[in-house]
């Protein structure tokens, strides 16, 4: 188990947002600019009001002076209607800014995420990457739109505040100032302690998120199993601690509005307590109007502290969905490998293993010293049980890993030294596990090569046979598949995968159990499609069909990590070693029906070997190539 990690302090948090924050203001500078400017403009504005109830106190009511009733009443409008037009102006200014921001933030993160090697998609749930992708940006319109305005806007507002307060009365305003000091320590505790609750928040409710996108792409399985109860407990129990580090916000938020208002009224009502002393004094120190308009300016002194409460908690969370964001960044894509910097022409399709080995984690080797070499045109066999390290290998030949040792040759090529584009471009993969996008037949398929016309789309699809149930739909190629391509059958999801790779044309071809979902009738229906296919290109394949396996000119028999056979079937079969021994355990579990009529082929008569018989044979699929690392 590895040590628990110290948890990070508010201020190290935000110096590692700080780049992305610099990053991200940097184009916008003017605009926040002019956001400033019309910020000061609304501020100074909103200064006109209480200092006009001094002069209409003082002079229009207390000295008789009405001539200066019109033109204060005048600047009183004067100063509203313009306060009104820049907190319009900011509005459209900064809150659009804001949201265009979000927008380009998310795709920077997806756009990089995607750039990302498949090691780090193995370690993260795809549901906490969408939270990261979709959640966590969206405080950051507080920084560059109104909120952080606003915030620094009722800072100046504060600071001009003081000045005028102190030219009215400079014991009042000491005294106020004592208040808010006090207060102003409670909140730079209280906000030390809510910013590590925020971003725990984010990691909670990307887990939440990451475990509900599961259960939704899984529920045929829960179903399949009655199994809504528990799951429902699991997501149940997820939300639960979202729910108390809610809680524990809100607390924290409460207490802060609790001594903001309580600061309100200590600080209100001393003012009103010496303001009215200093009235009454003989002589007075202070004029009626001048209490009036002092108790008004109060309140912009002091709104800050409600401001740092409502708008500094906005930003406090911005600051920490930014920190996860920058988390994610300082990920390195694969297609920035320093070593990666030559560019692979059209290759022709020889790969070799130089004694390869690999571990995903540290100390726990899947591969050792593995060596082979695939010519252009031939077919490579992969066979063995399941975990014996089979998928290891294809995904070192699709590059999606480097060997821990050894070296990875395509054309002579190390292939740690490719840049990927140049690469894998000219692979074609059909996986066990067929994935397809919620779109149309006609998009799955173009999906290998997006300007592809309509005449190479439909003769992918006729060769992988995909018409013969394409065109018994009402909308054709335009039906859509659904998540997952779940509204065609698994042999039909199959053939639109191997259609997509018809149309890439590719040199390396990797078919992982490309033939496992479909029925005997269905893969006689595309071995033709597989054939055409397979030609003239250097070909890997994992599967259990015997039908494909016989046909290969090289079989490489896996087991813990190793190559412990290699040849053709009829070399293989001839020695009589672990390939033998899988194969003729193949051909006992058919004799007894353990597989539908048609799978597997019939072994020669003449080297026929013992039939297992009874029920504890393993299956086929267990020995050759069902399940895989």
């Amino acid at each position: 188990m590895s040590p628990t990690k110290p948890k990070a302090k508010p201020s190290q948090h935000l110096k590692s947002a700080l780049p992305l924050l610099k990053e991200l203001v940097r184009p916008r500078r003017g605009m926040l600019a002019l956001g400033f400017v019309l910020m000061v403009i609304n501020r100074l504005c909103s200064l006109v009001m209480p200092g006009s109830i001094r002069w209409l106190v003082d002079r229009v009511v207390g000295k008789h002076e009405v001539w200066l009733l019109n033109p204060l009443i005048g600047a009183v409008f004067a100063a509203t209607l313009l306060q009104g037009i820049t907190s319009f102006s900011l509005t459209q200014l900064l809150s659009k800014e804001g949201q265009r921001l979000i927008a380009e933030l998310r795709r920077k993160v997806q756009e990089h995420v995607g750039r990302l090697p498949v090691g780090y998609y193995d370690a993260n749930k795809s549901g906490a990457l969408v939270s990261r992708i979709m959640n966590d940006v969206e405080g950051v319109r507080n920084l560059i739109g109104t909120g952080l305005v606003d915030f620094v806007g009722g800072l100046l507002t504060a600071v001009l505040s003081l000045g005028i307060l102190l030219s009215i009365s400079a014991r009042l305003t000491g005294i106020a100032l004592f208040f808010i000091f006090v207060c102003g320590l409670g909140l730079s505790k209280a906000f030390g302690n809510i910013r590590p609750i925020f971003r725990e928040r984010g990691k909670i409710n990307a887990e939440v998120t990451g475990r509900l996108t599961e259960s939704l792409a899984g529920v045929r399985v829960i179903k399949g199993y009655h199994a809504e109860a528990g799951e429902a407990q699991v997501f149940a129990g997820g939300v639960t601690r979202l729910l108390e580090n809610v809680m524990k916000s809100l607390t924290t938020i409460s207490l802060m509005s609790l001594s903001a208002t309580v600061l309100m009224g200590v600080v209100g009502g001393t003012v009103m307590w010496v303001g009215a002393r200093q009235i009454l004094a003989t002589p007075p120190t202070l004029t009626l109007g001048g209490l009036f308009s002092f108790t008004m300016y109060l309140a912009f002194l002091v709104a800050p502290v409600f401001q740092v409460i409502g708008i500094g908690t906005q930003l406090t969370e911005a600051l920490a969905g930014l920190d996860r964001t920058q988390e994610i960044l300082r990920e390195r894509p694969e297609d920035e490998d320093p070593n990666r910097v030559s560019t692979i022409g059209v290759i022709e399709g020889y790969v070799q293993f130089d004694d390869v080995s690999f571990e995903y984690d540290a100390g726990k080797e899947v591969l050792h010293g593995v060596s082979f070499n695939s010519e252009p045109g031939t077919v490579t066999a992969l066979v063995g049980p399941s975990g014996s390290g089979k998928s290891t290998v294809i995904s070192l030949i699709a590059a999606f890993h480097q060997p821990t040792s050894g070296k990875v040759l395509v054309d002579a090529v190390d292939l740690s030294t490719v840049r990927l584009d140049s690469y894998r471009s000219q692979l074609g993969v059909v996986l066990q596990d067929t994935f397809l996008f919620d779109g149309s037949i006609r998009d799955n398929v173009g999906f290998a090569r997006p300007g592809a016309t309509e005449a190479e789309i439909l003769h992918a699809c006729r060769i992988a046979r995909v018409d013969e149930f394409a065109e018994g739909f009402e909308k054709k190629y335009d039906t859509i598949v659904g998540e997952r391509g779940v509204k065609l059958s698994g042999g039909q999801r199959q053939r639109v995968s191997i259609a997509r790779a018809i149309l890439a044309d590719p040199r390396i071809l990797i078919l992982d159990e490309a033939t496992s979902s479909l029925d005997s009738e269905s893969e006689a229906a595309i071995q033709e499609g597989l054939g055409y296919l397979m030609k003239g290109r250097t070909t890997f394949v994992i599967a259990h069909r015997l039908s494909t396996i016989r046909r290969a000119e090289q079989i490489l028999v896996v087991e813990a990590g190793r190559i412990v056979e290699r040849g053709t079937h009829e070399s293989l079969y001839e020695a009589q070693g672990r390939y033998y021994d899988l194969y003729t355990r193949q051909h006992g579990i058919d004799a007894n029906l353990f597989l539908a009529p048609g799978e597997g082929d019939a072994i020669p008569e003449a080297k026929e070997g013992p039939k297992i018989r009874g029920t504890a044979a393993p299956s086929a699929a267990s020995l050759l190539g069902g399940g895989t690392v």
